[in-house]
């Protein structure tokens, strides 16, 4: 079956609902949500029961990078920088050092067993050698299990952040190969340029992106996650048109953006919470229609010994080497180790051989597609129960709801405050977002009139309103009056 203007709708909105359906029932039985994406992707090509005439890398590499600028826009804005900073030099060093390591050691074991020139083993290290947070996250979230020492922060940092590295490295060993006279020397400017350039411009178009966010007055709310995604393009595209790196350029952004008060915040993270749920079901199901399982078979053997080398000697060997210099217990050294997942991000990257035409392109993609396919079936599958044995694992408690703690459950905060603003008060006739709040903190709700009205960055405080306030800890409630400009009642009664 060929895809037309006139059934692509029908065909996508059915594969859609199937894979969502699928995906549900997934978690019941810890079953990867990217191992059925693909799968039903296959089922429905050329080679599966669907027929589905797709063999376009081009236009899989198109979809694919859209798909990551959201799904890596909206794990930025949902980074909170309090939870991280702590450990932020861990991540940071994992996902640079850990990702550059990663890369050698697979690109060297791949030279030696195989045909590949030393470029071409270096360039199938580089395209594997970043991990897949949602993959990690679906498994963990599916069993309800958090994790101590700071692991999930850590692996969270890891996996946003670590795409650009593994970009970066594609990039430099793909016109290694290409460019046969070229000297590896010269590819490092590109390197540090695309690094420097791409944390940059992610800086400063978040401050722009803010600027224009809280000035700029739409008069619909739901106009505002469509300006963030026109601000989100621009950041990708122009970081990219300077030489920088874009998917750093847009994490960077993101983690900016999620970390400051903006107007219609909780509408903007809504939206881009769902759009990156289909944009990953979209990934998985196109990169799923574009391969051939016919191609993919022949290399069973040679792709099972590579992926069992980077489960258990390359990316070991990385986090090991990486954190050698950090406090962390063996435990979480091997479970940080076990959870390094490769998922639909280097197939996409493993389209770039594919659209330069090098002699190994179709070998290489195969392999990079059967690497991650059984990383996540043979680590995914797992996640829980290591967690478990290596005691790491924080099973969440569940305990009856009643309506007082639905804030606490929907903010993860730990005091409620109740402020009273009197007709004196300085935040009278100020919006929220001008208030400076710490970022430990947010108004909840407020009480007017006898109702209650849920506020956003562009609600009006007035007076005689009773605020209802959430903090991480008493003095992120001692904060909130200074940001009120108030004086702490002696009972805590505001």
């Amino acid at each position: 079956m060929n895809l037309t203007i006139e059934n692509i709708l029908l065909i996508g909105s059915i594969l859609l609902l199937i894979s969502i359906i699928a995906g549900k029932t997934s978690y019941k039985f810890g079953v990867p949500t990217l191992i059925l994406f693909l799968a039903i992707g296959m089922l429905a090509g050329s080679d599966g029961i669907g027929g589905i005439q797709f063999d376009n890398p081009r236009q899989a590499q198109f979809i694919g990078i859209i798909s990551l600028n959201f799904i890596l826009f909206s794990g930025g804005l949902d980074t909170n920088w309090s939870y991280v900073k702590p450990i932020m030099w861990k991540g940071i060093t994992l996902s640079t050092l850990g990702v550059l390591l990663t890369a050698l050691s697979l690109g060297t074991f791949v030279w030696w067993i195989t045909d590949f020139t030393i470029y071409e083993s270096m360039l199938l290290g580089s395209i594997v050698s970043s991990t897949d947070a949602a993959a990690v996250f679906s498994i963990l979230r599916s069993k309800s299990l958090a994790l101590k020492n700071n692991l999930r922060p850590t692996l969270e940092l890891e996996s946003g952040s670590n795409d650009p590295m593994a970009y970066v490295l594609t990039l430099a060993f793909l016109s290694l190969v290409v460019n046969q006279d070229q000297s590896i020397g010269s590819v490092i400017p590109m390197l540090f340029q695309q690094m420097i350039l791409g944390g940059l411009a992610g800086f400063l178009f978040g401050k722009l992106s803010k600027y224009v966010i809280n000035k700029i007055q739409l008069d619909f709310e739901g106009l505002y996650p469509v300006l963030v995604i026109a601000l989100m393009f621009i950041t990708f595209s122009a970081t990219d048109f300077v030489g920088g790196n874009g998917f750093l350029a847009i994490y960077i952004c993101a983690v900016y953006l999620g970390n400051q008060d903006l107007i219609h915040k909780k509408t903007i993270l809504k939206m881009f919470d769902g759009l990156a749920w289909l944009m990953q079901i979209v990934l998985f199901l196109t990169l799923g229609l574009l391969v051939f399982p016919t191609q993919v078979f022949p290399i069973f053997g040679i792709g099972l010994l590579i992926s069992l080398f980077l489960i258990l000697v390359a990316r070991p060997v990385s986090v090991f080497a990486s954190l050698m210099f950090f406090k962390m217990k063996l435990r979480s050294r091997l479970y940080l180790s076990w959870a390094g997942l490769r998922g639909a991000v280097p197939i996409v990257f493993a389209t770039y051989p594919l659209l330069e035409g090098i002699d190994k392109a179709g070998m290489i993609f195969n392999i990079v597609f059967f690497i991650s396919v059984t990383s996540v079936i043979i680590q995914g599958t797992t996640l829980s129960v290591l967690s478990r044995w290596l005691h790491v694992a924080l099973p969440e408690k569940v305990k009856p709801i009643d309506p007082t703690d639905l804030l606490l459950v929907e903010h993860p905060k730990t005091i409620m405050e109740e402020i009273d603003i009197l007709s004196n008060s300085y935040a009278v006739n100020k919006k929220i977002v001008n208030l400076t709040f710490p970022r430990s903190a947010i108004i909840a709700m407020i009480k007017r009139n006898d109702k209650y009205i849920t506020p956003n960055g562009a609600t009006v405080i007035e007076e005689n309103d009773k605020l209802i306030v959430l903090a991480d800890t008493r003095k992120g409630i001692d904060l909130v009056y200074e940001a009120l400009k108030m004086e702490k009642d002696p009972a805590g009664l505001g």
